[in-house]
């Protein structure tokens, strides 16, 4: 039998949820090799993200089976308020399996999604949401200009040449390309290749430039859009997220890129410029060693025989 009344019937009003939610995905199972600094990169993130995003937004963490110490990290943050919404998953549902809950579950009419390794600029949010406001038809935006697959644009060229201003060619300085690829793991000769083999697309509509591209590592979009390509059936953790760039484009979507940077990816490491007591890394003639295909290859094969041993 009941006893009294539910102290909640009184209350008049609920909180109402932000109209953006920040949609952040992380996966750290261990702090050492690889994941050594990928706590300290995450701290980066979440503070560069906040400082000045430009638009009021709501946080949501879906944790993807970290270490003790990474989700005792978030909890803390969580029940220090800098944190709206946290899951804490008990194993690696893999990124497809997280962005089925993120991604249904965020309750922002938009929401901004990032890997747990991007460092933000100012004015980040309000950029992306400018772009996503003012050009008609956006499936996603990311928050800085690099190169795209030109086979995952090939709507928003279609569109942009019926009814925009569109320039093709080298338009993206080198400087920025390297500063974004070069995380990617690439070689400075594989770099200039890409380079000289790949072109921009920029284009302008209703005054307000943008680049044609956006990626999975970090976008901005419409709720009601994503949901149109859930749920992701991923067998694979990591490998596979490019179906979200493949059907945005299959459906017609434009996706758009700042002609600004307002978004960097880290990796695993942090920037030396955020590094405490750091310098700049010199390219020392052991690192060059290490570095070598013939040294390398075995010892990186070694590596993920390990990792998956304990992880998979």
């Amino acid at each position: 039998m009941r006893k009294g009344q539910n102290p909640a019937k009184s209350a008049k009003s609920v909180a109402k949820p932000e109209r953006i939610t920040v949609a952040l995905l992380n996966y750290i199972p261990f702090l050492s090799g690889f994941y050594a600094e990928t706590l300290d990169v995450l701290k980066v993130s979440l503070e560069s993200m906040r400082k000045d995003a430009g638009l009021p937004f709501d946080l949501m963490i879906f944790d993807n089976g970290s270490c003790a110490e990474v989700r005792d990290y978030l909890v803390k943050e969580k029940e220090e308020g800098r944190i709206q919404y946290l899951i804490l998953s008990e194993k690696n549902m893999g990124k497809g399996g997280a962005w089925n809950v993120m991604l249904a579950g965020a309750p922002g009419e938009i929401i901004a999604y990032t890997d747990a390794d991007v460092l933000f600029y100012p004015n980040w949010l309000k950029a992306s949401v400018d772009l996503l406001e003012t050009y008609p038809n956006v499936g996603m935006v990311t928050a800085r200009p690099f190169r795209t697959p030109e086979n995952f644009l090939q709507s928003s060229i279609t569109w942009a040449k019926q009814n925009a201003q569109l320039e093709q060619g080298d338009i993206l300085p080198y400087e920025w390309f390297y500063e974004f690829s070069t995380t990617l793991g690439f070689s400075d000769d594989e770099l200039k290749k890409i380079y000289s083999e790949t072109t921009d697309y920029r284009v302008t509509y209703k005054n307000l430039p943008a680049y044609l591209g956006a990626s999975h590592w970090q976008f901005t979009a419409y709720k009601s859009v994503l949901a149109q390509f859930l749920p992701f059936d991923m067998d694979k953790p990591m490998g596979q997220v490019r179906q979200l760039d493949e059907r945005m484009d299959a459906a017609g979507y434009l996706r758009l890129m700042p002609v600004e940077r307002y978004a960097q990816n880290m990796s695993n490491t942090l920037p030396s410029t955020l590094k405490i007591g750091s310098t700049p890394k010199q390219d020392s003639r052991s690192k060059r060693l290490w570095d070598l295909p013939f040294i390398k290859k075995p010892f990186m094969a070694l590596y993920n025989f390990i990792f998956n041993l304990y992880y998979k």
